[in-house]
């Protein structure tokens, strides 16, 4: 068996034992295969819209993205054949525009299916035969994290396209109320990012630099949809005075007056979740509102959102402790006592859940439930060097914002205080929603 050349590929973090890998990329297809199980005809190509893959295409180029990287890889821009004709041209993210997918001759579902099994298995025989490749191992977790990631933006574009809500994949979703206050955090020397030399991260969490943070006040958990109904029953939508330039452009373009999948009937609040339509549930975090609206938000509440900076010290840090945590709580692995996460269902908890998940200063659902999103762009650290997936981060510097925290749908291998995620500053699709911090 042909291994990975361990000195094509210069300081890749630390991955996973092999054993680990296995695991986490048979959970990863799991999830794919249930998220794509109940979708025929029409609803595996779905509408044209800009921010969403037709299924069939995004499915099968999961399988290409773990063959690329784990079995076709063999030193920088040396790549094997593919184990199907024209793959490259077809399922390549970064040479086959978004607005061709729809039109080009895409594999036929129980085609793409073989596709996807075909690499899995061949992935899975060489993690087993050469566990101790750890480049093989690293691209291994690389291509599980892009599986996951592409796990939850199905989610979205089953939302998107009022697709089925599917059954729920654990117990009852908890009760809850609201969660108001903020706590105060100590400002001082914090050091932003990964610290180099531990698990596997991604290149724009790299690595772990020195800022300066003035003393700040958080709040204890994000907006709840009661808290925000009341900045769009106040007039919030029509009130210039509230909206950044581009959020005023926006929200004029787009005929926006509530967030997307809200409704009213009489003076009650409706939501769609996927295919249903339920009454609003006040102390659920308010999910699907872009960085605009959450911005309008704080300045009609008094707030603003957290510095990238200020909500990572708010996760990661203790009082009187210059250590970070991984995760809010601690070290242990993400359950379901700490973090609503790996749904597919939709069900958004209330603020006030998760009381185990607390971070040290008593912040409340730090990782999942929603995203949420910060006052900053996404840009690279100082001393940034991209790792070999070079379409993943640097693309996107300087025109998207920074989310953080994952969301109900977020896969718990994927996430850590560090890990920071980026959209356009326009989008309402994704799972969503913010906290924020005192004027």
């Amino acid at each position: 068996m042909q291994t990975i050349a361990e000195s094509s590929t210069r300081r890749l973090p630390t991955a996973s034992s092999a054993h680990t890998l296995i695991q986490r990329l048979r959970a990863a297809r799991e999830r794919t295969l249930l998220l794509a199980s109940d979708l025929t005809g029409t609803q595996l190509l779905g509408p044209r819209l800009a921010i969403v893959n037709p299924p069939l295409w995004e499915i099968a180029h999961v399988a290409w993205f773990q063959e690329y990287w784990c079995l076709r890889y063999r030193a920088e821009n040396e790549f094997a054949p593919s184990l199907i004709a024209n793959a490259d041209a077809l399922y390549d993210s970064a040479r086959v525009a978004h607005d061709t997918r729809w039109d080009i001759p895409l594999l036929p579902f129980d085609a793409v299916l073989r596709y996807l099994a075909d690499v899995l298995d061949r992935v899975m025989e060489r993690l087993e035969c050469t566990p101790d490749d750890q480049t093989l191992c690293y691209f291994a977790e690389l291509a599980a994290a892009h599986e996951e990631m592409h796990g939850e933006a199905f989610t979205y574009t089953r939302q998107t396209l009022s697709y089925a809500r599917l059954p729920r994949s654990s117990g009852p979703a908890p009760a809850g109320a609201a969660y108001p206050g903020d706590v105060a955090i100590t400002g001082g020397d914090f050091m932003l990012g990964a610290l180099p030399g531990g698990d596997f991260v991604l290149d724009n969490e790299k690595s772990a630099h020195r800022v300066a943070l003035q003393p700040f006040e958080i709040a204890l958990a994000a907006v709840s949809n009661g808290e925000f109904s009341g900045f769009v029953d106040d007039g919030g939508y029509r009130r210039r005075e509230l909206w950044c330039a581009e959020g005023w452009q926006w929200r004029e373009s787009n005929g926006a007056a509530a967030p997307v999948y809200w409704t009213q009937e009489g003076e009650q609040w409706l939501q769609r979740t996927y295919d249903k339509v339920e009454p609003l549930a006040p102390h659920a975090a308010v999910m699907h509102v872009n960085w605009y609206e959450a911005d309008a938000w704080c300045r009609w509440a008094g707030r603003r959102l957290p510095t990238e900076a200020e909500w990572e010290a708010a996760a990661a840090t203790a009082p009187h402790d210059a250590n970070k945590r991984k995760f809010p709580w601690g070290e242990q692995l993400p359950d379901a006592t700490r973090a609503n996460l790996h749904g597919v269902d939709g069900t958004v908890a209330p603020v006030s859940a998760y009381a185990a998940g607390d971070s040290a200063w008593g912040c409340r659902q730090m990782v999942g439930n929603v995203w949420e999103w910060t006052a900053d762009w996404f840009n690279p650290y100082p001393g940034f060097e991209r790792d070999p997936y070079k379409e993943y981060s640097e693309p996107w510097f300087g025109n998207h914002k920074a989310l953080r925290g994952g969301c109900f749908a977020t896969s718990a291998a994927l996430l850590r205080n560090t890990w920071r995620n980026f959209y356009m500053p326009d989008r309402r699709d994704v799972f969503a929603g913010f906290r924020t911090c005192a004027a």
